[in-house]
């Protein structure tokens, strides 16, 4: 007995997708129909599609992304429900973090403080916090094709840098920033944590004083044409401040989730949020590497700057394109998901990884694991 198939019409009246949805789904691999026609393209589902569809609605309504969503789909319902916990304990950690800092703004506008301090944004009557440290590593790679390396990657126990230099001067743009902030650390590092409003002006005043120094510093013309992406992580206590520009990346991996914490300053990314491609097609895109904002000497743009809260078990990924343009995300998440291996494992096994699929362009990873303090 043949089963009957519902056009797409009703199926996006059963499941509550548009059609339009219902064809992004398709092309993305995410809800592929269940028999397309031939002579019309037209796109028939089962009626044993529905739960799928309608798990896909309610994940986009919560705000998970796209590449996350096709990898719950096909999740038993008891890993697909772990999965979802941890994108809803980082999105609430990202909502706390922006809560904070609109409390802070809230008070130094309207004049009741002009400082606050690092433990004004504890909960009262909380439990002191279990003492946290990272555990690091960090290298950078030329690839197999670039003469130059132009990336740059650190870590400490207070700083992750990666930057990613382009242009005639762009290994100085890279190593300049990246240098700046490793004075910043040192300077701010200290008993006392600093003052959220501290970190975050500190280290973006700390990347204006880089790229001007970057520019004074040149013999010619060349830093005109040169620029840097920069991702970097300075490390307080349980608290994280991220700087954030260019295409250069930041992920964190918790409760078996792997989360993009920036976002891209590419001109394709721009094309995916404006839908107009898919993220599969931005793998090959030709116009892929090109940035709508960095570093460079008319010091125009500053990096996005951003407080978080750090959790035991944690594992951060700053890397640049070098690695997500070659290495699948999927296969990154595999490598940071094996706890036996150590931050200086990991940073390898990308960097080979990177090189193995051809190593197209240089390659810098910095990782980190949140640990108790022993």
């Amino acid at each position: 007995m043949a089963v009957k198939l519902l056009t797409i019409g009703e199926f996006a009246r059963a499941s509550r997708l548009s059609p339009k949805a219902l064809r992004l789904y398709d092309e993305l691999g995410l809800l592929p129909p269940a028999q397309v026609d031939e002579w019309s393209g037209y796109r028939y589902y089962a009626a044993s599609q529905l739960e799928v569809a309608r798990l896909i609605g309610w994940l986009r309504r919560v705000g998970m992304p796209l590449a996350a969503i096709k990898e719950v789909a096909v999740l038993s319902p008891a890993e697909a429900a772990d999965r979802v916990t941890a994108f809803l304990r980082v999105a609430e950690a990202d909502f706390a973090e922006r809560r904070e800092l609109a409390e802070f703004l809230i008070s130094y506008l309207s004049g009741r403080d002009t400082v606050m301090s690092a433990t004004a944004i504890t909960t009262t009557g909380a439990p002191a916090p279990v003492p946290l440290i990272l555990r690091y590593a960090a290298a950078s790679d030329p690839g197999l094709v670039r003469e130059r390396n132009q990336d740059v990657a650190y870590a400490d126990s207070g700083l992750l840098a990666v930057a990613d230099g382009c242009g005639p001067a762009g290994e100085r743009f890279a190593a300049t920033v990246v240098d700046a902030l490793r004075q910043f650390n040192s300077a701010a590092a200290g008993p006392a944590a600093p003052a959220p409003a501290e970190l975050l002006n500190g280290m973006s005043d700390a990347v204006a004083a880089a790229v001007a120094a970057a520019s004074a510093t040149d013999a010619g013309d060349s830093v005109a044409d040169s620029a840097s992406t920069l991702t970097a992580m300075f490390w307080a206590g349980s608290r994280l401040a991220f700087v954030h520009i260019g295409d250069s990346r930041a992920y964190l991996l918790r409760d078996g989730g792997l989360f993009q914490i920036t976002h891209d300053d590419s001109v394709v990314q721009s094309m995916i949020d404006a839908g107009r491609l898919t993220p599969e097609e931005a793998v090959s895109h030709p116009q892929r590497s090109l940035l709508l904002k960095a570093l460079d000497a008319t010091a125009a743009t500053l990096p996005e700057a951003k407080l978080r809260d750090a959790q035991a078990g944690d594992r951060y990924l700053l890397c640049s394109d070098g690695l997500t343009s070659a290495v699948p995300v999927a296969a990154i998440r595999e490598t940071l998901s094996d706890v036996a291996l150590s931050p200086e494992n990991v940073v390898a096994r990308l960097i080979e990884a990177a090189n193995a699929a051809g190593g197209p362009d240089n390659i810098a990873c910095a990782v980190a694991d949140v640990i108790p303090a022993a």
